[in-house]
């Protein structure tokens, strides 16, 4: 599936043909292989399979991407996209792993773990989107 750091315990699935909109909250591992529109939000991880869309605002433990995710993305330890992966966003996050033919445009803000401006991924703004801070060279 993913050559690093597998997602834990799947306890939830959003198959391919379901079509979503709205918020979504969950705890340890969540599957994306439908349709989704609006905002997701745990400390756990996120996987989003071949066939899997997302557009809005996603704040998760840590991401993995396979199908299409467009938005913005805070990924409070890790991002991935794999071979087959499409991300157009905005990414949030310490950890990026762009896999060979993957797609991805848009705009990536990293900041290192443990450092100012790192928090729960549903902590931050109403939006629950972390703003990092700029950072001098």
């Amino acid at each position: 599936m993913f050559k690093s750091d597998a997602p834990g315990e799947l306890n939830g699935f959003l198959d391919a043909g379901s079509k979503m909109t709205g918020e979504l909250r969950f705890e340890d591992t969540f599957r994306v292989d439908g349709s989704l529109e609006g905002k997701v939000s745990s400390k756990g991880d996120l996987v989003v399979g071949d066939g899997g869309e997302i557009d809005g605002e996603i704040a998760v433990g840590r991401l993995f991407v396979s199908g299409t995710v467009r938005g913005v993305i805070n990924a409070a330890t890790r991002h991935e996209i794999t071979p087959s992966g499409k991300v157009e966003a905005e990414i949030h996050t310490p950890a990026l792993v762009i896999e060979e033919g993957a797609f991805f445009e848009g705009a990536c803000h990293m900041q290192r773990p443990g450092t100012k401006g790192d928090s729960d991924a549903d902590a931050g703004s109403k939006s629950g989107v972390r703003r990092f801070p700029a950072t001098k060279p």
